[in-house]
């Protein structure tokens, strides 16, 4: 496509700059929620307390959760603002393991080595079960999407007509 005042053609087809648009609103959007109280967050796919393991300290550390659009929202409580953080689930495996002297934990396998492996842990094997079948949910519901938009943007860039 060119541009009638200065004679350039955009690198981006119409299609691309949507994807991109798409995901430039997603990370505006999980970083404003990240400023919101947990229960300001609309929708949520699964909020309640976990467990998560700081294995250089080998101690379990509670967070009020809330997942939401592929995104896990940590909270210091039900009542803290800001989010202490998030993590952005595309591309993570989830299962359920043993560890340690914990019978039902919750693995979170990132996509990729470079990444940390979590583990969460809800107050019981039912409450873990429901956390699993909702993280897994979440994450299934963003991956087509996520891989269609890295199977567009991997295509090779059309030729220009003049």
């Amino acid at each position: 496509m060119q541009h009638p005042a200065d004679g350039h053609y955009d690198i981006f087809s119409e299609a691309q700059r949507a994807i991109l648009n798409f995901n430039h609103v997603w990370v505006d959007v999980t970083l404003h929620n990240t400023t919101l109280p947990p229960l300001a967050i609309k929708n949520p796919e699964c909020l309640g307390l976990l467990h998560q393991l700081d294995r250089s300290k080998d101690v379990w550390i509670q967070h009020y959760c809330i997942l939401k659009d592929g995104c896990l929202y940590f909270y210091a409580t039900l009542r803290s603002t800001p989010a202490q953080g998030g993590l952005y689930l595309q591309g993570y495996a989830v299962s359920e393991q043993s560890l340690g002297s914990k019978r039902s934990v919750i693995e979170l396998k990132p996509p990729s080595e470079e990444f940390k492996t979590f583990y969460l842990c809800a107050e019981n094997v039912n409450e873990n079960k429901r956390w699993i079948t909702a993280l897994k949910a979440s994450i299934n519901k963003w991956l087509p999407l996520h891989q269609a938009i890295q199977d567009f943007m991997n295509r090779p860039l059309e030729e220009t007509r003049m």
